[in-house]
């Protein structure tokens, strides 16, 4: 099965390995890329919780961060994983599973992310909000030819919408998947968990 992986350059060789272990063929197509947002110090002392909700974030955070957390919570495995561990990982990995698992009062709050992320999370715990990255949809002028399409964030998913290519899609997780449906793509499965060894479990489902 010929796979377009269209996660950011650098960011890919993992799912492309994988899919290459199982026989597919993986066709890279950026649709995403990352732009850090400067690199000052990130001072993480005097928060009772810090919340990271990307592996893209927790890498940010983890480059600039002075001081040490009394506590991280991460949205997903591979955010936890990215940042060097968490002391608190929801089992549904969306900012709402998280807040149903964060003990309350969580006290003083620093939310870092990606510039323009959803507010929920930081808006319900009035956190402080700290952009690390900012996100860039990439529409190329030609999609290579596909079997199935990975999408592994919103963004990716707008950004293929844009697109027009009538090519199935894998999505990671329910906001990838809402932001698929809603720029038109249509969705052949979801990750049950919301991390690379998930989506690729998905892939292999889609793959029938």
């Amino acid at each position: 099965m010929r796979v377009l992986v269209t996660r950011p350059l650098g960011h890919e060789a993992e799912l492309v390995s994988r899919l290459e272990a199982l026989g597919h063929e993986a066709i890279v197509c950026p649709l995403v890329a990352i732009e850090p947002l400067g690199d000052e110090p990130v001072d993480v002392s005097g928060y009772d919780w810090v919340v990271v909700t990307s592996a893209n974030g927790a890498r940010e955070l983890r480059r600039r961060m002075r001081g040490t957390p009394s506590r991280v919570a991460a949205i997903g495995a591979a955010t936890a994983a990215a940042f060097g561990g968490a002391d608190l990982v929801p089992a549904v990995s969306t900012q709402e599973g998280l807040l149903a698992e964060l003990p309350r009062p969580a006290g003083r709050v620093l939310f870092a992310g990606a510039e323009g992320a959803r507010r929920l999370l930081a808006d319900e715990l009035g956190a402080d909000v700290f952009p690390l990255y900012r996100t860039h949809e990439l529409v190329p002028d030609d999609i290579p030819e596909a079997d199935v399409v990975v999408l592994a964030s919103a963004s990716a998913a707008r950004a293929f919408g844009r697109v027009g290519a009538a090519i199935p899609a894998v999505s990671i997780g329910p906001e990838t998947t809402t932001a698929a449906r809603s720029a038109g793509v249509e969705i052949v499965a979801e990750a049950a968990t919301h991390d690379l060894a998930g989506l690729v479990a998905a892939i292999v489902s889609a793959a029938g």
